[in-house]
């Protein structure tokens, strides 16, 4: 059986090829025979959950081609891996129960169909409506001891709900902050949110040979 092969794997990969079938996935050590896998939904987070595996090294495969065996990709698509990571777990400031997030989730999944299909007097454009609503803050945090407000979108709710990694509706998601990132943790993974500005990568060409 490929390193890749375990349900908790194949689950992750799968919520991931059905929200992006060309998606990659990259795969990092996270000790005591683990790795953490990474992949980033289209609308913006990045998602994380870790697995049983011992892989060596840091790379990024197809998420099609690792479901389809269970195991390493022979091609690596390192370049195609194009955002920064979060500077580590974070820092939990707060825990909201599952049930909440669920439900968030899905109330702007009615405001969208209901505002799409003229629901409101006149059906308004999907494509900046469904911005809008992931633009949302669902959430806003206030840490103990001051500080600034926390503000959960709704971009990071969806990830979490759309990944598959709420358990039970009293199970507690912990609101995390990783630096000015801002992460989301339940029982079957994580989704965090970056910072508007430099921590989004650009691929870089290669320079020409002289």
């Amino acid at each position: 059986m490929g390193p890749l092969a375990s349900p908790d794997a194949r689950a992750f990969l799968a919520r991931l090829a059905h929200l992006d079938p060309s998606a990659v996935v990259r795969l990092r050590p996270s000790g005591r025979g683990r790795t953490a896998l990474w992949g980033r939904v289209p609308w913006g987070p990045l998602v994380t959950r870790d697995v049983d595996a011992g892989i060596e090294g840091d790379l990024t495969v197809s998420v099609a081609e690792a479901l389809a065996t269970g195991d390493l990709p022979a091609t690596r698509h390192d370049r195609l891996w194009r955002w920064g990571l979060p500077p580590g777990a974070g820092t939990v400031v707060e825990e909201v129960p599952s049930a909440r997030l669920r439900d968030l989730a899905v109330a702007a999944a009615g405001t969208l169909r209901v505002a799409t299909g003229g629901g409101t007097g006149r059906a308004v454009g999907p494509r900046r409506l469904r911005d809008a609503l992931l633009d949302h803050v669902a959430i806003v945090v206030q840490p103990d001891g001051g500080g600034e407000p926390v503000e959960v979108r709704q971009r990071l709710v969806q990830a979490l709900v759309r990944m598959g990694f709420l358990a039970g509706d009293d199970t507690p998601v912990r609101v995390r902050t990783a630096g000015a990132w801002v992460g989301l943790a339940a029982y079957y993974g994580t989704a965090w949110l970056a910072p508007p500005g430099p921590l989004t990568l650009r691929p870089v060409a290669a320079p020409r040979a002289r």
